[in-house]
């Protein structure tokens, strides 16, 4: 599910950097560039203070913020020749920028500066902070607070804005009822329940385990169908049991 989720953060981060022309204060992952000035006025590190502000919105960083921030610090100074220092001054923006809140609206000005005439790049940018706020598969009041004064900030429009919302809780909510038939298809091949604590459940993997292991069976003189069968239960019944065990973790 993690790697999933962080994979459509890293398609969201190329469709934002793609093919957009760079004046010298701007992301362009076309060319290595080379900037000496200050990051806090490049929309590289103007896009690290807002995802900051959005990390922290909620009052702290999970695991799975802290990743997708990692990731996107090694994906924006790439872009530079002077990568490793480049990354140093984003990370340092970025644990400045989680001290409050007060400046918000001015960083997401300033944003809108660099990005007047390029509405479909704003409404990009918005989404990937949309993708920060629901990656932890919360989006709490005082997340979609901060992301709407944002998003108007960057003047973007309400129905745009309430269209991207709806499209991340309708993909959350796909991603919670997979989960879910996946865990009632593990209590289903271990012949378990949820009701069940986790002796039972590991009783019953056991059981499962003896009477499918390939090579106990091969020693009983079973036919070479029936051991290929029995492998695939195995792994079935081993996976279905690392989902349940993982479950109740």
């Amino acid at each position: 599910m993690k790697s999933i989720l962080l994979f459509f953060a890293i398609i969201a981060f190329y469709m934002l950097t793609r093919n957009y022309k760079s004046d010298g204060y701007n992301i362009n992952a076309d060319v290595r560039q080379k900037f000496n000035g200050d990051l806090k006025d490049h929309e590289a590190g103007l896009l690290i203070a807002l995802m900051a502000k959005v990390a922290k919105a909620d009052g702290h960083v999970s695991e799975l913020e802290a990743q997708m921030l990692s990731n996107t610090l090694t994906q924006l100074s790439s872009v530079f020749q002077n990568q490793e220092e480049v990354r140093g001054k984003l990370k340092a923006i970025y644990k400045k920028e989680l001290e409050g809140f007060e400046n918000t609206l001015e960083i997401a000005q300033k944003y809108l500066k660099l990005t007047k005439r390029d509405y479909r790049k704003r409404l990009s940018t918005l989404e990937y902070l949309l993708n920060l706020a629901f990656i932890d598969n919360e989006f709490t009041n005082e997340e979609q607070m901060v992301c709407e004064d944002i998003a108007n900030a960057l003047e973007i429009k309400k129905s745009d804005f309430e269209n991207l919302i709806k499209k991340f809780q309708n993909f959350y909510a796909n991603q919670y009822n997979q989960q879910v038939n996946t865990l009632e298809n593990a209590y289903k091949v271990l012949g378990a329940s949820k009701e069940d604590d986790m002796i039972i459940i590991k009783s019953k993997y056991k059981k499962l385990v003896r009477a499918n292991h390939p090579d106990l069976l091969m020693g009983k003189g079973a036919e070479q169908s029936i051991i290929d069968k029995a492998t695939v239960k195995l792994q079935e019944i081993n996976e279905a049991y690392g989902i349940i065990k993982k479950s109740r973790a």
